[in-house]
């Protein structure tokens, strides 16, 4: 290519706008800039070519996928197995106005690092918002994380070291088992009752082994939709005193609940309870803004284990979250979401009764049902199995195996009310056998 300032003077044009034009060739791949600023075409075909394949193929469904590459995965049609809102969902005109307020800060404030414990603003909103439900912290103790699941990923490295034993709810959010077991710890299941953790079973834990933690999802627990109760609560707070141990609250989906529940942290402490939640279910999944709430000692050592991970939290993110809760449409989002879900349980509660499922509980909120088929299942592997056959069929579920520390094969399915009303999903079911 000429150079810039012949191009320049060729077409009577400013240095400054052939250099921005050739820059953003050399971005989308057409031009490469070479040592000396001269500039060549890239000849066609240059890059590693790819097979065009016209045939779909099922991924392998297993634990990997579940946790990774699923993510990456826009193939699946029926996503009833998934833990988000579907995307047309979102407070588009919200996320529009927060990046458009964002593209307005100056570069320069938002060049460096930020600060380790998260951009201060969104923090204080964080404060204002557990006030409300009766925590009393301050903006000391709130440590912004990239997303909720890092926030349980921190506490763990903090509190706990490997070979340490913690009590986990079962079923049980199947990547804070991946993240106990990556870091050495052993888990011990409790099962998860309708309104709170089976108490006869730790009093055995406790009086068998050294505990030093119990993780909990106060309300609308994934993946069973269940809340803890007032009671509930209580037993499981006077045990943690008790015994004293470190209660890890996991609180991501308070925000879609259609009635007040308990959230421990405000009924015990930050001594006691370590709070965490995010925006995943609130605002949007892809922003990644997570955050932990304890006493000030923690989430003075909670920052030290965050920067040894990866340095700071994203502040560009943290701020586009800010300017969406200030911006006054945040509420009635929420409220039309509730809305949509609500009617979602409704119909694929209908559903899973017509096809004669069992359902453990019918929250009418939140995401996520916890059933299984009312029949045995007869395909190899069972549900398992009969989840790899449904990709074939390009349909995601999400079997119970993945939710158990043993991986225990019970028959059950998480479901995503969100995504399981279409009629392909039950005639697979009845394909199956299984209605």
């Amino acid at each position: 290519m000429p150079s810039i300032r012949r191009f320049a003077r060729d077409h009577q044009l400013s240095t400054f706008t052939v250099q921005v034009a050739y820059s953003r060739l050399v971005a989308r791949g057409f031009l490469q800039a070479r040592p000396g600023a001269e500039y060549r075409v890239v000849r066609p075909g240059s890059g590693p070519e790819r097979p065009v394949s016209t045939v779909w193929e099922a991924p392998r469904v297993g634990p990997a996928w579940l946790l990774s590459d699923v993510f990456a995965d826009h193939s699946i049609a029926i996503k009833a197995g998934c833990g988000w809102l579907p995307p047309d969902w979102h407070n588009e005109t919200g996320l529009q106005h927060a990046l458009r307020q964002l593209a307005r800060v100056p570069v320069g404030q938002m060049a460096s690092y930020g600060h380790p414990l998260g951009y201060r603003p969104l923090r204080e909103d964080v404060v204002r918002y557990l006030n409300g439900y009766g925590v009393e912290a301050d903006v000391e103790q709130v440590l912004l994380t990239h997303g909720a699941t890092q926030a349980l990923d921190i506490v763990t490295r903090t509190v706990l070291r490997p070979g340490e034993h913690v009590a986990v709810e079962v079923p049980c959010y199947a990547n804070l088992l991946q993240i106990l077991v990556l870091n050495g710890i052993v888990v011990h299941g409790v099962p998860r009752m309708a309104d709170g953790l089976h108490e006869a079973t730790l009093q055995q834990l406790a009086a068998a082994y050294p505990l030093r933690a119990v993780f909990v999802t106060s309300v609308l627990q994934n993946p069973t939709g269940t809340s803890f109760s007032m009671a509930g609560a209580f037993r499981l707070l006077q045990w943690a005193e008790r015994h004293d141990l470190i209660v890890v609250e996991d609180d991501v989906s308070r925000e879609l609940l259609l009635e007040p529940a308990p959230l421990l942290t405000a009924l015990a402490s930050t001594r006691r309870v370590v709070y965490v939640s995010g925006f995943a279910k609130s605002v949007m999944p892809s922003l990644r803004v997570g955050y932990l709430v304890g006493d000030e000692d923690l989430v003075r050592r909670c920052a030290q284990t965050k920067m040894s991970l990866g340095l700071t939290s994203a502040e560009i993110m943290e701020r586009t979250v800010h300017q969406v809760l200030r911006d006054g449409r945040q509420g009635a989002y929420l409220r039309d979401v509730r809305a949509r879900l609500g009617r979602a349980h409704d119909q694929v509660c209908q559903q899973l009764h017509e096809a004669r499922f069992e359902v453990s509980h019918e929250p009418g909120a939140g995401l996520f049902l916890w059933a299984r088929p009312g029949v045995p299942i007869r395909t190899p592997g069972g549900a398992v199995g009969l989840a790899a056959e449904a990709l074939q069929r390009s349909i995601w579920l999400a079997p119970g195996a993945y939710f158990y520390p043993d991986g225990r094969d019970e028959g059950w399915f998480r479901f995503n009310v969100a995504y399981s009303a279409s009629p392909t999903l039950w005639k697979f079911f009845a394909d199956a056998g299984l209605t």
